[in-house]
């Protein structure tokens, strides 16, 4: 069994095997799922990148997406 305590600011280090069987490294994710007494910690899915026009919904029509195509 792989153990780690909780630090006073209740942080803990995942333990190498750990990062390891979820292929894990620095500046990823990770995912919690409780299920009853017991948590579930999975390598989180990544986000598609935001699109940078969303915001602009003024152009989101079909016709503006086939003239702005291939920009």
């Amino acid at each position: 069994m792989i153990t780690s305590k909780i630090t006073s600011k209740a942080q803990t280090t995942i333990p190498q095997p750990v990062r390891d069987a979820l292929k894990v490294k620095a500046g990823d994710e990770i995912a919690y799922h409780i299920e009853g007494g017991r948590v579930i910690l999975t390598r989180a899915k990544r986000a598609p990148a935001d699109d940078p026009f969303a915001t602009f919904g003024e152009w989101s029509s079909e016709s503006d997406r086939r003239a702005y195509a291939d920009l």
